[in-house]
Protein backbone atom coordinates (compact mmCIF):
# COMPACT_ATOMS: atom_id res chain seq x y z
CA UNK A 1 0.00 0.00 0.00
CA UNK A 2 1.57 3.27 -1.09
CA UNK A 3 1.77 6.41 0.98
CA UNK A 4 -1.06 8.16 -0.90
CA UNK A 5 -3.51 5.34 -0.16
CA UNK A 6 -2.59 5.32 3.52
CA UNK A 7 -3.21 9.07 3.71
CA UNK A 8 -6.65 8.68 2.07
CA UNK A 9 -7.63 5.95 4.56
CA UNK A 10 -6.50 8.03 7.54
CA UNK A 11 -8.40 11.06 6.22
CA UNK A 12 -11.55 8.97 5.77
CA UNK A 13 -11.33 7.60 9.33
CA UNK A 14 -10.77 11.09 10.74
CA UNK A 15 -13.82 12.41 8.86
CA UNK A 16 -15.97 9.56 10.18
CA UNK A 17 -14.88 10.20 13.77
CA UNK A 18 -15.51 13.90 13.35
CA UNK A 19 -19.03 13.24 11.98
CA UNK A 20 -19.87 10.92 14.88
CA UNK A 21 -18.57 13.49 17.37
CA UNK A 22 -20.56 16.31 15.74
CA UNK A 23 -23.71 14.18 15.53
CA UNK A 24 -23.47 13.35 19.22
CA UNK A 25 -22.96 17.01 20.07
CA UNK A 26 -25.94 18.07 17.95
CA UNK A 27 -28.13 15.33 19.49
CA UNK A 28 -27.27 16.55 22.98
CA UNK A 29 -28.14 20.11 22.01
CA UNK A 30 -31.41 19.21 20.32
CA UNK A 31 -32.59 16.83 23.04
CA UNK A 32 -31.54 18.37 26.36
CA UNK A 33 -32.94 17.23 29.71
CA UNK A 34 -36.05 19.40 29.07
CA UNK A 35 -36.10 20.51 32.68
CA UNK A 36 -36.81 24.21 32.18
CA UNK A 37 -40.29 23.90 33.71
CA UNK A 38 -41.99 25.31 30.60
CA UNK A 39 -44.34 23.76 28.07
CA UNK A 40 -42.44 22.20 25.19
CA UNK A 41 -42.52 23.74 21.74
CA UNK A 42 -40.76 20.87 19.96
CA UNK A 43 -42.18 17.61 18.68
CA UNK A 44 -41.86 14.87 21.35
CA UNK A 45 -38.46 13.20 21.14
CA UNK A 46 -39.52 9.74 22.36
CA UNK A 47 -42.38 7.31 22.02
CA UNK A 48 -45.44 7.96 24.19
CA UNK A 49 -48.05 5.78 22.47
CA UNK A 50 -48.84 3.86 25.65
CA UNK A 51 -49.72 7.04 27.55
CA UNK A 52 -51.66 8.51 24.64
CA UNK A 53 -53.73 5.34 24.33
CA UNK A 54 -54.42 5.47 28.07
CA UNK A 55 -55.63 9.06 27.73
CA UNK A 56 -57.79 8.18 24.74
CA UNK A 57 -59.67 5.62 26.85
CA UNK A 58 -61.06 8.46 28.98
CA UNK A 59 -62.37 10.35 25.92
CA UNK A 60 -65.93 9.53 24.83
CA UNK A 61 -68.37 10.47 22.08
CA UNK A 62 -71.42 12.26 23.46
CA UNK A 63 -74.76 12.67 21.68
CA UNK A 64 -77.59 14.95 22.67
CA UNK A 65 -81.18 14.99 21.36
CA UNK A 66 -83.89 17.53 22.16
CA UNK A 67 -87.52 16.72 21.34
CA UNK A 68 -89.99 19.48 20.44
CA UNK A 69 -93.70 19.91 19.90
CA UNK A 70 -94.52 22.71 17.49
CA UNK A 71 -97.79 24.65 17.15
CA UNK A 72 -98.41 26.29 13.78
CA UNK A 73 -100.80 29.24 13.39
CA UNK A 74 -102.98 29.74 10.29
CA UNK A 75 -101.99 32.09 7.48
CA UNK A 76 -102.96 35.65 8.30
CA UNK A 77 -102.56 35.27 12.08
CA UNK A 78 -101.17 38.33 13.79
CA UNK A 79 -99.86 37.04 17.09
CA UNK A 80 -96.92 38.96 18.53
CA UNK A 81 -94.32 37.04 20.50
CA UNK A 82 -95.00 38.93 23.74
CA UNK A 83 -98.69 38.04 23.52
CA UNK A 84 -98.18 34.27 23.44
CA UNK A 85 -97.32 34.01 27.13
CA UNK A 86 -100.80 35.20 28.13
CA UNK A 87 -102.86 33.17 25.66
CA UNK A 88 -103.70 29.52 25.12
CA UNK A 89 -101.72 29.31 21.89
CA UNK A 90 -102.40 25.58 21.57
CA UNK A 91 -106.05 26.33 20.82
CA UNK A 92 -105.06 29.03 18.32
CA UNK A 93 -102.87 26.63 16.38
CA UNK A 94 -104.24 24.70 13.42
CA UNK A 95 -101.39 22.22 13.20
CA UNK A 96 -99.26 20.32 15.72
CA UNK A 97 -95.89 18.96 14.61
CA UNK A 98 -93.14 16.94 16.28
CA UNK A 99 -89.43 17.17 15.53
CA UNK A 100 -86.03 16.94 17.20
CA UNK A 101 -82.65 18.60 17.14
CA UNK A 102 -79.40 16.75 17.61
CA UNK A 103 -75.79 17.52 18.47
CA UNK A 104 -72.66 15.48 19.06
CA UNK A 105 -69.27 16.23 20.52
CA UNK A 106 -66.55 15.01 22.83
CA UNK A 107 -66.63 14.46 26.60
CA UNK A 108 -63.85 13.29 28.90
CA UNK A 109 -64.24 11.21 32.06
CA UNK A 110 -62.55 13.26 34.79
CA UNK A 111 -63.75 11.39 37.88
CA UNK A 112 -64.96 7.93 38.85
CA UNK A 113 -65.66 7.80 42.59
CA UNK A 114 -68.44 6.53 44.85
CA UNK A 115 -69.91 4.75 41.79
CA UNK A 116 -70.46 8.17 40.19
CA UNK A 117 -68.99 9.09 36.83
CA UNK A 118 -68.34 12.74 35.92
CA UNK A 119 -67.47 13.99 32.44
CA UNK A 120 -66.29 17.35 31.15
CA UNK A 121 -67.44 18.89 27.86
CA UNK A 122 -68.53 22.18 26.32
CA UNK A 123 -72.00 23.53 27.02
CA UNK A 124 -73.15 24.09 23.44
CA UNK A 125 -73.15 20.34 22.76
CA UNK A 126 -75.87 19.80 25.38
CA UNK A 127 -77.69 23.15 25.14
CA UNK A 128 -80.92 23.58 23.20
CA UNK A 129 -83.44 26.42 23.48
CA UNK A 130 -86.54 25.72 25.55
CA UNK A 131 -88.68 27.61 23.02
CA UNK A 132 -88.25 28.18 19.28
CA UNK A 133 -90.17 30.81 17.32
CA UNK A 134 -90.63 31.19 13.58
CA UNK A 135 -92.20 34.19 11.85
CA UNK A 136 -94.32 34.86 8.77
CA UNK A 137 -92.46 36.31 5.79
CA UNK A 138 -93.40 39.68 4.28
CA UNK A 139 -93.94 40.10 0.54
CA UNK A 140 -90.47 41.61 0.19
CA UNK A 141 -88.83 38.53 1.76
CA UNK A 142 -88.15 40.04 5.16
CA UNK A 143 -89.29 38.49 8.41
CA UNK A 144 -92.45 39.98 9.91
CA UNK A 145 -93.21 40.56 13.60
CA UNK A 146 -95.99 37.98 13.63
CA UNK A 147 -95.31 34.48 14.91
CA UNK A 148 -95.97 31.63 12.50
CA UNK A 149 -95.17 28.84 14.94
CA UNK A 150 -93.98 28.23 18.47
CA UNK A 151 -92.15 25.05 19.46
CA UNK A 152 -91.69 23.84 23.02
CA UNK A 153 -88.93 21.47 24.13
CA UNK A 154 -90.58 18.50 25.80
CA UNK A 155 -87.58 16.31 26.57
CA UNK A 156 -83.82 16.11 26.20
CA UNK A 157 -81.50 13.12 26.31
CA UNK A 158 -77.72 13.23 26.66
CA UNK A 159 -76.00 9.90 26.24
CA UNK A 160 -72.69 8.17 25.61
CA UNK A 161 -73.30 4.92 23.72
CA UNK A 162 -70.53 2.87 25.35
CA UNK A 163 -71.46 3.63 28.97
CA UNK A 164 -73.74 1.30 30.99
CA UNK A 165 -77.53 1.59 31.12
CA UNK A 166 -77.77 3.19 27.66
CA UNK A 167 -75.26 5.82 28.77
CA UNK A 168 -77.84 8.47 29.65
CA UNK A 169 -76.33 11.36 31.62
CA UNK A 170 -77.61 14.25 33.69
CA UNK A 171 -76.31 17.80 33.40
CA UNK A 172 -74.63 18.53 36.75
CA UNK A 173 -73.63 22.13 36.04
CA UNK A 174 -73.49 24.31 32.94
CA UNK A 175 -72.37 27.79 31.88
CA UNK A 176 -73.52 28.65 28.36
CA UNK A 177 -71.60 31.94 28.24
CA UNK A 178 -68.30 30.35 29.23
CA UNK A 179 -69.27 27.25 27.21
CA UNK A 180 -68.43 24.51 29.69
CA UNK A 181 -70.53 21.75 31.26
CA UNK A 182 -70.23 18.83 33.66
CA UNK A 183 -72.26 15.68 33.04
CA UNK A 184 -72.69 12.75 35.38
CA UNK A 185 -74.50 9.62 36.41
CA UNK A 186 -74.45 7.18 39.30
CA UNK A 187 -74.11 3.52 38.27
CA UNK A 188 -73.96 0.15 40.00
CA UNK A 189 -70.56 -0.77 41.39
CA UNK A 190 -70.05 -3.50 38.79
CA UNK A 191 -70.80 -1.04 35.97
CA UNK A 192 -68.07 1.47 36.80
CA UNK A 193 -65.34 -1.16 36.69
CA UNK A 194 -63.26 -0.53 33.60
CA UNK A 195 -64.31 3.11 33.14
CA UNK A 196 -61.00 4.96 33.00
CA UNK A 197 -60.81 8.62 34.06
CA UNK A 198 -58.24 11.15 32.90
CA UNK A 199 -55.31 10.66 35.31
CA UNK A 200 -52.89 13.38 34.30
CA UNK A 201 -52.31 16.86 35.71
CA UNK A 202 -54.53 19.85 35.11
CA UNK A 203 -52.10 22.40 33.74
CA UNK A 204 -52.05 26.16 33.23
CA UNK A 205 -53.04 27.62 29.89
CA UNK A 206 -51.65 31.02 30.96
CA UNK A 207 -48.16 29.49 30.83
CA UNK A 208 -48.47 28.50 27.17
CA UNK A 209 -46.25 30.38 24.75
CA UNK A 210 -46.18 31.08 21.04
CA UNK A 211 -45.36 27.78 19.39
CA UNK A 212 -46.16 25.50 22.33
CA UNK A 213 -46.85 21.98 21.04
CA UNK A 214 -50.18 20.37 21.97
CA UNK A 215 -52.07 17.14 21.40
CA UNK A 216 -55.84 17.20 20.78
CA UNK A 217 -58.26 14.32 21.41
CA UNK A 218 -61.79 14.26 20.04
CA UNK A 219 -64.43 12.72 17.82
CA UNK A 220 -64.42 14.65 14.52
CA UNK A 221 -67.20 13.26 12.34
CA UNK A 222 -67.78 10.63 15.08
CA UNK A 223 -64.31 9.10 14.70
CA UNK A 224 -62.06 9.00 17.74
CA UNK A 225 -58.87 10.73 16.70
CA UNK A 226 -55.72 12.30 18.08
CA UNK A 227 -54.23 15.32 16.37
CA UNK A 228 -51.48 17.82 17.01
CA UNK A 229 -51.30 21.57 16.91
CA UNK A 230 -49.29 24.69 17.65
CA UNK A 231 -50.45 27.41 20.04
CA UNK A 232 -51.01 30.97 18.80
CA UNK A 233 -52.20 34.03 20.70
CA UNK A 234 -51.48 32.58 24.16
CA UNK A 235 -52.80 34.70 27.02
CA UNK A 236 -55.13 36.46 24.59
CA UNK A 237 -57.46 36.41 27.54
CA UNK A 238 -58.05 34.12 30.49
CA UNK A 239 -60.62 32.09 28.62
CA UNK A 240 -59.31 31.54 25.11
CA UNK A 241 -56.25 30.75 23.02
CA UNK A 242 -55.85 29.55 19.44
CA UNK A 243 -54.34 26.46 17.83
CA UNK A 244 -53.86 25.54 14.18
CA UNK A 245 -55.40 22.07 14.45
CA UNK A 246 -58.04 21.08 11.90
CA UNK A 247 -61.54 21.17 13.41
CA UNK A 248 -64.55 19.14 12.31
CA UNK A 249 -68.04 18.64 13.72
CA UNK A 250 -67.81 16.41 16.77
CA UNK A 251 -64.49 17.90 17.91
CA UNK A 252 -66.20 20.31 20.31
CA UNK A 253 -65.33 19.47 23.90
CA UNK A 254 -62.14 17.64 22.97
CA UNK A 255 -59.23 17.94 25.39
CA UNK A 256 -56.03 19.82 24.56
CA UNK A 257 -52.82 18.60 26.22
CA UNK A 258 -49.53 20.43 26.64
CA UNK A 259 -46.23 18.72 27.47
CA UNK A 260 -44.08 20.08 30.27
CA UNK A 261 -40.43 18.97 30.29
CA UNK A 262 -40.86 16.11 27.84
CA UNK A 263 -43.23 13.18 27.42
CA UNK A 264 -45.02 11.62 29.18
CA UNK A 265 -45.59 14.75 31.31
CA UNK A 266 -48.95 15.61 29.70
CA UNK A 267 -51.10 18.35 31.21
CA UNK A 268 -54.68 19.34 30.44
CA UNK A 269 -54.54 22.94 29.19
CA UNK A 270 -57.91 23.45 27.46
CA UNK A 271 -61.09 22.31 25.77
CA UNK A 272 -61.83 22.66 22.08
CA UNK A 273 -64.65 25.19 21.67
CA UNK A 274 -65.23 26.16 18.07
CA UNK A 275 -63.86 27.23 14.73
CA UNK A 276 -64.71 30.38 12.78
CA UNK A 277 -67.60 29.79 10.40
CA UNK A 278 -69.69 31.68 7.90
CA UNK A 279 -73.17 31.08 6.56
CA UNK A 280 -73.74 31.02 2.83
CA UNK A 281 -76.99 30.94 0.89
CA UNK A 282 -76.79 28.24 -1.75
CA UNK A 283 -79.21 27.73 -4.65
CA UNK A 284 -79.89 24.00 -5.07
CA UNK A 285 -82.06 21.91 -7.38
CA UNK A 286 -85.26 20.59 -5.84
CA UNK A 287 -84.73 17.01 -6.95
CA UNK A 288 -86.66 14.21 -5.26
CA UNK A 289 -84.26 11.59 -6.55
CA UNK A 290 -81.22 11.36 -4.26
CA UNK A 291 -79.23 9.94 -7.15
CA UNK A 292 -79.66 13.16 -9.18
CA UNK A 293 -76.51 14.13 -11.06
CA UNK A 294 -76.14 17.48 -12.80
CA UNK A 295 -75.09 17.34 -16.44
CA UNK A 296 -73.22 20.58 -17.28
CA UNK A 297 -74.05 20.06 -20.96
CA UNK A 298 -77.79 20.25 -20.29
CA UNK A 299 -79.16 23.33 -18.46
CA UNK A 300 -81.21 22.47 -15.38
CA UNK A 301 -84.79 23.75 -15.74
CA UNK A 302 -86.41 22.20 -12.69
CA UNK A 303 -87.42 23.79 -9.41
CA UNK A 304 -84.79 25.23 -7.07
CA UNK A 305 -84.63 26.16 -3.40
CA UNK A 306 -82.31 28.22 -1.22
CA UNK A 307 -80.36 26.39 1.49
CA UNK A 308 -78.50 28.09 4.34
CA UNK A 309 -75.19 26.31 4.76
CA UNK A 310 -72.55 26.72 7.45
CA UNK A 311 -69.01 26.75 6.07
CA UNK A 312 -66.22 26.00 8.57
CA UNK A 313 -62.95 27.91 8.25
CA UNK A 314 -60.62 25.11 9.29
CA UNK A 315 -57.14 25.66 10.62
CA UNK A 316 -58.13 28.20 13.28
CA UNK A 317 -59.52 26.51 16.38
CA UNK A 318 -60.57 28.33 19.55
CA UNK A 319 -59.71 26.62 22.81
CA UNK A 320 -61.18 27.34 26.23
CA UNK A 321 -58.28 27.78 28.66
CA UNK A 322 -58.20 25.35 31.57
CA UNK A 323 -58.07 28.15 34.17
CA UNK A 324 -61.61 29.13 33.23
CA UNK A 325 -62.71 25.50 33.61
CA UNK A 326 -61.07 25.26 37.03
CA UNK A 327 -62.84 28.44 38.18
CA UNK A 328 -66.15 27.09 36.88
CA UNK A 329 -65.80 23.86 38.88
CA UNK A 330 -64.81 25.69 42.06
CA UNK A 331 -67.71 28.14 41.72
CA UNK A 332 -70.19 25.27 41.27
CA UNK A 333 -68.72 23.03 43.97
CA UNK A 334 -71.76 23.31 46.24
CA UNK A 335 -74.13 22.52 43.38
CA UNK A 336 -71.96 19.56 42.38
CA UNK A 337 -71.89 18.24 45.96
CA UNK A 338 -75.64 18.67 46.46
CA UNK A 339 -76.24 16.47 43.42
CA UNK A 340 -74.15 13.69 44.95
CA UNK A 341 -70.83 14.13 43.16
CA UNK A 342 -67.50 14.66 44.94
CA UNK A 343 -65.02 15.18 42.10
CA UNK A 344 -62.25 13.76 44.27
CA UNK A 345 -59.86 13.56 41.36
CA UNK A 346 -60.10 17.32 40.93
CA UNK A 347 -60.25 18.59 44.51
CA UNK A 348 -57.89 15.95 45.93
CA UNK A 349 -55.60 14.98 43.05
CA UNK A 350 -53.22 12.09 43.79
CA UNK A 351 -49.51 12.70 43.34
CA UNK A 352 -49.41 10.26 40.43
CA UNK A 353 -51.08 12.85 38.23
CA UNK A 354 -47.62 14.29 37.61
CA UNK A 355 -45.35 11.92 35.72
CA UNK A 356 -41.63 12.63 35.63
CA UNK A 357 -39.52 11.58 32.65
CA UNK A 358 -35.90 10.98 33.73
CA UNK A 359 -34.78 9.63 30.39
Amino acid sequence: MNKLCRLKILASLFASLLFISCSSSIYDNIYPTLSDGKYDSEFPYRNSSTQLEEISNSVRLINSIAFYTGYVFPEGSRHLRRELASMDFKKKATQEVYFNRTASGTATVIDVSNVAVVLLTVAHVVSFPDTIYSYFINSDGTSSLFVQSISIKTRQTNYIPDLPDNGELDIIAKDRTLDVALLGRRFDVKDVIGIQPFKYSWGSSTELEWGSFVYIFGFPMNYKMISKGIVSSPNKDKNTFLIDAVFNRGSSGGIVLGIRDGVPNFELVGLVRSVPAEFEQTLRPLAKDNAFEFNPMIPYKGEVFVEKEQVLRTGITKVLGIEAVKDFIVQHRQEITEKGYTLNAFFNPPTRLKLIDNH
